[in-house]
């Protein structure tokens, strides 16, 4: 077996817990990220949600109720990927410790 068959068909197998463990934190992080959206995007209409939800707690008198809704909306995502994968985001937590 060559040694890119090995890599594919051994180590990849046994770290997939591991792996999937880091893209739920790597896609929780770029989802919410803030600051690299706020110094690239010009437009206000390319605007990401953590910078939208800035834009609504800054002003004069803030609607909670709308700050609220976004949030929970901003929310979603990240609880919906997290509980896919819940089961290999702990598996690959117990893996990284294990050692």
């Amino acid at each position: 077996m060559s040694e890119l068959g090995i890599f594919f068909r051994i180590y990849v197998p046994t770290m997939k817990n591991t792996y999937s463990a880091a893209a739920i934190i790597a896609f929780m992080n770029s989802w919410n990220n803030y600051i690299w959206p706020l110094i690239i995007l010009q437009s206000p209409k390319n605007h990401t949600i953590p910078l939208l939800i800035s834009k609504l707690g800054s002003s004069y008198s803030p609607d909670y109720g709308v700050m609220m809704t976004a949030i929970v909306i901003a929310t979603l995502p990240t609880a919906l990927v997290f509980f896919l994968m819940q089961k290999h985001f702990v598996s690959g937590m117990l893996g990284s410790v294990k050692g």
